[in-house]
């Protein structure tokens, strides 16, 4: 009782330190004093009155919700004892197989800098700079000669990493329970059966009315759509970030979608975050990173050849640039496994007065890493609103997905979780598939570090990405991943080899997510 006591005062202290560093606290501190110039506060209950001319003004609501934004990234509670490591990632093993990661990525970043002889950055000519900001809004027109760039890491790539993570532990030791699993990944982590992702996902029952089931051209509207966007309108009337994100894992009107995200992510766009966005476009135009082609390469070969995404090259262009610029995403190294990379001025190397990190927000971009951006173009015209909304995105949810950790939502615990729902619920198959060499992993990895982005239908996708804000979790990925090889079953049965049953996997465009997930949950699996 007295450590959850001291522990909830820890969390208190926390927040209310990082909220003092915000741009709310001083809203509220000018508020505060206004308000005493207004008749109904008293000196001799001069508190209660404050408190009460926040709640009516909606001041109250707007704390809760920068408090609720807090809560649902904040690390999990530790011992006070713990070293700061340790709240980054707990398991040693872990950090170091991340540390080793991070080298070989700094390690091909760097030799292909050596190679092009190419500088990390550079201060852009007057010239540049004028040509770059008179084609701000049209870069997608611009054909800059990429070919000599190649992405620094693809998915794949990342994939063998993790196949080969242990646990030093378990090498020699008397592990038997767990040498059952036959998957790629061979770490003893704790993932949820199906039972318990019943339990956590108890809103998406075949009793429950769902946006992606009950909105098909078969069902009344007046069965439960109208009632649901009633609903929605409700709640966004009445800003309340942790109601909306309950109120999404039903999934969401997409009339209402763009402001409800904005709400759970607690997103509002004001004067100084347009203001904070024109400063990282100003970044852009007058500095060049080495990392500024890689992004360029990525949107040309993901989202610019995607029918969905091609359009919104000039929005991907002009969102990442200025991701690769914004220092504040540093701040999510404090509870992610991977620490920013670093540089060093000319002829300073190992002197840590000289040390900057690079890119400025710390995160090397990858093949596809433009395909977390794509969806979101939907939603969002405005770039400013777009840009904060993919920022949340990240630092909530999509580091976690190319980073070696022991999360839930990981990407190690994704891959485990996967290989243990097919091998507990669909023996037959995860065998046939593991005989012919067609480990399931190897297909299904793509779909969960992207997200599924760029391999279901837009409006799929965006059904599935409710699910991840409402549930605050990306376990909705591994489980989905098994859905579509359950509803694939026959068909992969018949296959020999890995390149026919990644054939039979190759289109998942016309699946239907929440008709699958559902028969997947609740339906077939006892």
């Amino acid at each position: 009782m007295l450590q959850e006591e001291s522990d909830l005062a820890l969390i208190i202290a926390q927040i209310v330190q990082k909220l003092k560093g915000s741009n709310l606290y001083t809203q509220l501190e000018r508020q505060a004093w206004a308000s005493l110039q207004r008749p109904e506060i008293k000196l001799e209950s001069l508190k209660e009155d404050i408190k009460e001319f926040f709640k009516i003004s909606g001041w109250e609501k707007k704390l809760q919700n920068a408090v609720y934004s807090e809560l649902s990234v904040f690390p999990l509670p530790s011992h006070p004892a713990a070293p700061p490591e340790h709240l980054k990632e707990p398991l040693v093993y872990m950090r170091k197989a991340q540390g080793s990661w991070e080298r070989r990525i700094l390690k091909s970043l760097n030799s292909m800098c050596t190679e092009l002889s190419i500088p990390l950055a550079r201060k852009r000519p007057v010239g540049e700079q004028k040509e770059l900001l008179n084609k701000w809004n049209e870069m997608g027109t611009d054909e800059p000669d990429l070919s000599l760039f190649r992405p620094v890491y693809a998915p794949k790539d990342f994939l063998e990493v993790l196949i080969n993570l242990r646990n030093p532990n378990y090498e020699n030791g008397d592990s038997h329970s767990f040498r059952t699993h036959l998957g790629l990944i061979q770490v003893p982590l704790k993932v949820k059966d199906i039972p318990e992702l019943k339990e956590f996902f108890v809103e998406l029952g075949l009793t429950a009315g769902q946006l992606g089931v009950d909105d098909s051209t078969q069902v009344p509207p007046e069965l439960f759509e109208n009632e649901h966007v009633r609903i929605g309108q409700k709640v966004l009337s009445e800003q309340d970030s942790a109601a909306a994100q309950q109120y999404i894992r039903q999934g969401s009107p997409t009339a209402l979608r763009a402001e409800l995200w904005a709400l759970i992510l607690n997103i509002s766009s004001q004067p100084e975050d347009i203001l904070y966005y024109e400063q990282l476009k100003t970044n852009v135009i007058q500095h060049d990173l080495l990392v500024d082609s890689l992004i360029y390469k990525d949107v040309k070969l993901t989202a610019s050849n995607d029918d969905y995404y091609f359009v919104f090259e000039d929005y991907l262009y002009q969102v990442l640039l200025c991701f690769s610029r914004d220092t504040s995403v540093l701040g999510h190294f404090a509870y992610s496994s991977a620490s920013p990379p670093k540089s060093y001025i000319r002829g300073k190397l190992g002197l840590e007065e000289y040390a900057v990190f690079y890119p400025p927000n710390g995160v090397i971009p990858f093949h596809g890493f433009s395909m977390y951006v794509a969806p979101l173009c939907f939603l969002y015209h405005e770039p400013s609103k777009l840009y904060q909304i993919f920022r949340e995105m990240y630092v909530r949810f999509f580091f976690r997905l190319h980073s070696i950790s022991s999360h839930p939502s990981g990407i190690v615990s994704l891959c485990l979780l996967f290989e243990t729902l097919l091998q507990t619920y669909l023996p037959q198959l995860f065998y046939h598939l593991r005989e012919i060499g067609a480990q399931p992993l190897r297909i299904s990895f793509k779909w969960m570090v992207r997200a599924f982005s760029g391999y279901l239908a837009t409006d799929q996708l965006l059904l599935l990405w409710d699910r991840i804000l409402g549930y605050n979790s990306l376990e909705i990925l591994a489980v989905l991943a098994a859905a579509v090889f359950a509803f694939r079953a026959v068909n992969l049965m018949e296959v020999t080899s890995l390149a026919a049953a990644e054939a039979v996997l190759a289109d998942l465009s016309t699946l239907k997510v929440m008709p699958l997930l559902q028969i997947f949950l609740f339906a077939t699996v006892t």
